[in-house]
């Protein structure tokens, strides 16, 4: 599969996840009462869904993150140890 292919590929497989994502928020607009840190309000279902699910998200990435710097960081200091010893 060429470039192009999989750029392609992956426009239309993002594509068809938002309208999924765009159907389940309109299908939850019932709304609900959120509270979190002293903050209070009402929103609809599938946007606190939706928000709760990014959140998760992100406290994965940052995770994935930390773990890369670290991994880098000790490649880096294997690197400079062997070309010190060679």
């Amino acid at each position: 599969m060429t470039r192009a292919g999989m750029v392609w590929a992956a426009v239309a497989t993002a594509l068809v996840l938002m309208v999924l994502l765009i159907v389940f928020i309109l299908q939850n607009q019932d709304y609900v009462q959120v509270r979190f840190f002293g903050l209070e309000g009402a929103v609809s279902l599938g946007v606190a869904l939706f928000i709760a699910a990014v959140g998760g998200g992100v406290l994965v990435a940052l995770a994935g993150a930390a773990r890369i710097i670290q991994l880098r960081a000790a490649a880096h200091r294997r690197r400079v140890l062997t070309e010190r010893s060679g």
